[in-house]
């Protein structure tokens, strides 16, 4: 079966740092995206397949197509997968359904309105809030981190940051 060896929430999806940083770090050998807005648009996904390096296998899914693979197909691969999502929304939808049990790595989420900057690369919403909160109630260790080279950051301070903004 496929073992998720990284899952990271960035709102950036593929980049710099995720190619040239945590798929070493991490050891993963397939990078697995799962974005509703990136599985229905050809062009865009074709751009974020061509950021990848040779040799890594990328996929790319929506959230119900991901559900469908980690059930049916993810049991017949032997991948250690980074597993990257741009949203909370979406990490939730994999958490509750089983897909994700253990650390959830909080790299970069955009800014827009009704968010508000707690630290570098995160800006929360309300609605982002509510989401860490659950997570963190279902025993999950969610947490913020860049790089390799950062310290991850609990992400309950973060929380707490954003309810005294």
């Amino acid at each position: 079966m496929s073992e998720i060896v990284l899952c990271r929430v960035d709102s950036r999806l593929i980049h710099g740092q995720v190619v040239t940083k945590w798929l070493q770090q991490s050891g993963a050998n397939q990078i697995f995206v799962v974005s509703d807005e990136l599985e229905k648009d050809e062009f865009l996904k074709s751009i974020y397949l061509m950021a990848a390096p040779p040799g890594v296998d990328v996929k790319t899914y929506g959230i119900d197509s991901a559900i469908a693979y980690f059930k049916n197909e993810a049991i017949n691969s032997t991948a250690k997968v980074l597993f990257l999502v741009p949203d909370l929304t979406t990490v939730a939808a994999m958490v509750s359904e089983g897909i994700i049990t253990k650390d959830i790595q909080v790299g970069g989420l955009g800014g827009g309105p009704d968010r508000r900057n707690v630290l570098k690369n995160i800006n929360l919403s309300e609605n982002d809030v509510i989401i860490l909160e659950s997570l963190l109630a279902k025993g999950l260790n969610v947490f913020f981190q860049a790089i390799p080279e950062d310290n991850p950051i609990e992400i309950a301070k973060l929380i707490e940051k954003y309810r005294a903004l």
